[in-house]
């Protein structure tokens, strides 16, 4: 059978208050910094002589935005459905686990596809006749940095959580109990 309580559990099967508070803060700064990403992605265009350069121009870019958005909206959800003092359920930490990784690779798909484009708007790829434009729309690139910068600082915070809401999760279960088959191979089974 599970373990009946938790060091970050109270008899009643709320979190402690400090607990609560912490995870809550946790999971409103992701929020506040993809929304820093967003905006800085949106408003990143530069016109010169040679042209326009807008984000949507570059389909890493559009994913970036779109990446963003969902974060900050599952990290408003989760930092509301976290703050209310209710019984931790296995149901609940199960979605919390399953939404965390899922976020925490959506966010490090988006940065590390983002990071390439940058990389090659900074060096240029010969190979692929993909010349270097920083030089021509720094301004761009220096806003596209910041905001690939500002996503690898939200994919640090969604592993915090990550981390954080698997040991709520596994916490929960006692070691897996190894006993003899009538065959004499050893098995091992899970008990809830």
């Amino acid at each position: 059978m599970g373990k009946t309580t938790d060091a970050a559990e109270d008899e009643s099967g709320n979190g402690i208050p400090t607990m609560r508070t912490a995870e809550t803060l946790l999971r409103i700064l992701p929020m506040a910094l993809c929304l820093a990403a967003l905006v800085i992605m949106l408003k990143d265009s530069q016109t010169n002589e040679y042209g326009a350069l807008s984000y949507s121009d570059l389909g890493a870019f559009r994913y970036l935005v779109h990446a963003s958005g969902v974060c900050a909206g599952y990290s408003l959800l989760s930092a509301v459905v976290a703050a209310v003092p209710r019984p931790s359920t296995m149901s609940r930490a199960w979605a919390f686990f399953l939404l965390d990784q899922l976020l925490t690779y959506i966010i490090l798909a988006a940065g590390a596809i983002s990071t390439e484009v940058v990389y090659l708007a900074y060096k240029g790829d010969a190979s692929v006749t993909w010349s270097e434009s920083c030089s021509s729309y720094g301004s761009f690139c220096r806003k596209a940095t910041a905001s690939v910068a500002l996503t690898f600082i939200v994919t640090l915070c969604y592993a915090g959580l990550s981390l954080f809401s698997s040991y709520r999760l596994f916490s929960k279960y006692d070691a897996p109990l190894a006993y003899a088959t009538s065959k004499g191979i050893e098995a091992t089974t899970f008990h809830i």
